[in-house]
Order: structure tokens, then sequence, then C-alpha cells
């Protein structure tokens, strides 16, 4: 990929990740061009590594749309990441280099720094998050889960929770966080599946919640009744 369409794909990212996308809507390669300051031939590259991550997808008429979940679908989605995030825990425990574990915790302090700022910043915490969860699946040293995982980590993102997560969420991510890291310098295996399991079972809520409580959801209940 080229350094222009990585540049569209970093600014494309944020924009859905921030919120400000409501989740079901259209968008042209003319708006995300636009959004990400370059021609419209990058921005086709980076919209087709977005449809990758599903979060745009295509309809059968060609056009683009940001992501959208009912809370069953992130059910299932959290449901799938809570068993095979926390065998990854498991396995990373007893693979996991001090070194390694000095990474988790240098990323899980610039995460508390991303919560107590005013306000916070969600999209940093949110990469943070993403890097952080990328070395534990890594430790795991199992190529297939790994490939697995990565098609789920980021769908239910967009549902515009990111500016509906309160302090309180982040702060919590981020204790369940140096839990984590607490189990990995004690090579608990056992421990540490059952951090990841109560972690994402927490943000699961969190992101359905936040996702029935927003302005397009309630338009549609709106629209329903």
């Amino acid at each position: 990929m080229s350094r222009a369409s990585d540049t569209a794909y970093s600014k494309i990212r944020a924009f859905l990740l921030s919120g400000n996308a409501a989740p079901g809507s259209q968008v042209t390669e003319e708006q995300l061009a636009e959004i990400a300051g370059v021609s419209r031939t990058p921005v086709r590259e980076a919209m087709r590594r977005l449809e990758t991550e599903m979060l745009l997808v295509r309809s059968p008429s060609k056009r683009i749309f940001v992501a959208d979940w009912s809370r069953d679908d992130i059910d299932e989605m959290f449901t799938l990441r809570q068993m095979i995030e926390g065998h990854a825990a498991q396995r990373a425990a007893n693979r996991l280099s001090d070194a390694e574990i000095d990474a988790l915790e240098a990323l899980n302090r610039k995460l508390h720094e991303a919560v107590e700022c005013e306000p916070p910043d969600v999209v940093r915490f949110l990469d943070l998050n993403r890097e952080f969860h990328e070395i534990i699946t890594n430790a795991a040293r199992s190529p297939r889960l790994a490939h697995v995982l990565s098609q789920l980590v980021e769908q239910p993102i967009v549902l515009r929770t990111a500016r509906n997560y309160s302090v309180d969420d982040l702060k919590q991510s981020a204790r369940d966080h140096d839990e984590l890291i607490a189990a990995f310098r004690a090579h608990d295996p056992i421990w540490a599946k059952g951090v990841m399991g109560s972690h994402l079972r927490r943000a699961f809520h969190t992101f359905a919640d936040a996702a029935e409580s927003s302005p397009a959801a309630n338009d549609d209940r709106e629209a329903a009744e």
C-alpha cells in the first residue's frame, strides 16, 4: 500500500472511530477524499482495507455505508472475542517475555494518560488499546488465532460508542489491563484468561448500551412506533 493510501486509511479510520460517522450512513469517495486530504485513488485502496475490517460495508448496488450492528450482532462478536482472546491470554501467560510485559506496561501508562486528559482522548485510547491486545495475541504464538481475532476486534467500535464511553468506563478498562499485566507477571494462565473474560464482557455491555442510547438508535425506535 502506498504512503498516500496509508494516510487515507489512517485518517478515514480515525473519522469512523471518532463516532462522528452515524452507523448505517452512506459515505462517498468524494467525502472520504476530503476527510483524508488525498485524491480518490488512494481512498479506494483505503476503503477496500476498511471493508475487509468491516468498518465499511458495500451494498449490492455498490454504495458504501458505515457499518451498523444490532445488539445481537455485538453480543455474538464479543462472545467470540471472549472465547478466542481469553484463549490467547491463557497461552500468552506462559509465553510473554519480560520485554513484552514491559511493553504492555508502557502502553497502559499511555492509556491511563489518555483517559486522564480533559476531555479524554478516546481515539488515542482505542489505538493504544488495540496495540495492547495485539501484543497479547502475538504472544500466544498462534497465527490461526490471530487471523480469526483480527476479523472481530474492531467491528462494534463504529457504533458511535466512542463518544458515549464514560470516563469511568475508560478508567475501568485501564484497571483491567493492570490486572492482566499482574497475571502475566505471575505467569498464571487461569488468572489471565479470567481477567480477559470479565474485561471483554464488561466491554460488551458498554458498547451495546452506548449503541442503544445513541441518537441514531433512538431515531430508529421512534420511527418504528
